[in-house]
């Protein structure tokens, strides 16, 4: 039988090999200065550049508990790579945040101590609060990410400052719950599963963390996700 372990890092891929031994690797540090267990579920969207197969020496270095291969035939969207990686996730807590280097694994015993402090159900980042904030971004993609929340604010008055951000931990038992209920299977995912959240009833805390534009790779963010986006803030609103 395999170990328990108490929080499950869920870690989408797609073309993220140079990427992927970094992450790995912060993680495991930031996992060491709490001496909490953990596992990585890598769940690769047949990346053309051999992210599995660097997944798989991966796995070999750290072991089979440690890095858990939960690969998938194409890509099938954000949200529901999370709804995958789940049914392999042996955690009490997910915690999910992006491959490329975005999301600096070394807040994730910020998350942790917040979690305990408050006891919630979701932590979530946001480059809104304290010493939050953005680093690589230019002006154009400032704008439109502080454009997009703020519009969200208005129309969803969610009470949480980051609404597009993806770094997070969850409660199991609050991440399959919302999981359930969520429609949207993009970027459109991270909006609606919070404000699900808090319609719900369910406590969240906030952590600044800093957001740093990748290293390698290229941003999957265009036009489609932004319209994406739009129409899903609308719907949101339109639920209320």
């Amino acid at each position: 039988m395999a170990k328990s372990c108490t929080y499950s890092v869920l870690l989408p891929t797609y073309n993220e090999r140079e990427n992927l031994p970094y992450i790995l690797y912060f993680i495991n540090k930031a996992f060491e200065s709490v001496e909490e267990s953990y596992e990585v579920v890598v769940v690769d969207d047949n990346s053309p550049d051999g992210t599995l197969d660097v997944a798989k020496k991966l796995q070999q270095i750290f072991g089979n508990e440690r890095v858990v291969l939960a690969p998938r035939p194409g890509k099938l969207g954000l949200g529901s790579a999370y709804v995958h990686g789940l049914q392999f996730a042996k955690g009490s807590f997910i915690i999910i945040l992006d491959a490329d280097l975005s999301h600096h694994p070394k807040y994730i015993p910020k998350f942790i101590y917040k979690q305990r402090e408050g006891n919630f159900d979701i932590v979530t980042g946001t480059r809104y609060l304290g010493d939050g904030g953005v680093f690589g971004w230019n002006w154009r993609r400032k704008l439109t990410s502080v454009g997009a929340n703020t519009l969200a604010q208005f129309l969803l008055n969610p009470g949480v400052s980051d609404l597009t951000g993806s770094f997070r931990l969850y409660r199991r038992e609050a991440f399959e719950q919302l999981v359930q209920r969520t429609r949207s299977k993009g970027y459109v995912f991270q909006m609606e599963i919070i404000v699900l959240a808090k319609r719900s009833g369910l406590s969240v805390g906030e952590v600044p963390i800093v957001f740093i534009d990748r290293l390698y790779g290229e941003s999957k963010l265009g036009k489609g996700e932004i319209i994406q986006y739009l129409n899903g803030l609308l719907k949101l609103a339109l639920q209320r």
